[in-house]
């Protein structure tokens, strides 16, 4: 007898609709459905966006604008931009999120992990102690244990404190 674990928030994954070309520049370019693509903030450099296959919960992206694969071309104010907002992203996930600690991350290229390779992006992953437990370790399986919108709309209520604050 197989063991079956249920996922019925995968169901979009499988079922939705396929965006063509690069994603993170389809949510760049679609201000208006921010709410639907889980964009947290936007500025003239880059956007947030949750991360919507999170490997804990309130994992977000940090995405600059510019559409390239290589780091080493991204102009240095964004580059500059993108780490000040990854300090800021870290001060909400500890203060507002309540993490006890934060991984944060950049897989370049495919080879380098990215599952999204084209784009360039910051991963800020929020981390607790325990976080990963048997069924991590035994089923290679992760347990999301709040709910995806309640958590987007908690971070999104913090951004103007954490991130839009001087």
């Amino acid at each position: 007898m197989q063991d079956i674990l249920y996922a019925p928030w995968r169901d979009e994954y499988i079922t939705g609709k396929r965006i063509d070309g690069c994603v993170f520049c389809h949510i760049r370019s679609h201000a208006d459905d921010d709410n639907d693509l889980h964009v947290l903030y936007r500025d003239e450099h880059c956007f947030i966006v949750m991360n919507v296959y999170p490997y804990t919960p309130g994992h977000f992206m940090i995405i600059p604008h510019m559409h390239t694969d290589k780091l080493e071309d991204l102009p240095a104010e964004t580059w500059l931009h993108m780490s000040a907002l990854a300090q800021k992203g870290v001060r909400l996930l500890k203060e507002g999120l309540k993490s006890q600690g934060v991984n944060i991350g950049m897989n370049l290229g495919k080879a380098g992990g990215a599952g999204i390779a084209e784009h360039v992006h910051m991963h800020l992953v929020p981390r607790w102690e325990r976080d990963t437990n048997f069924i991590t370790s035994v089923a290679q399986t992760r347990v999301y244990s709040t709910d995806f919108d309640k958590i987007y709309q908690k971070i999104k209520s913090l951004i103007p404190k954490y991130i839009d604050a001087n």
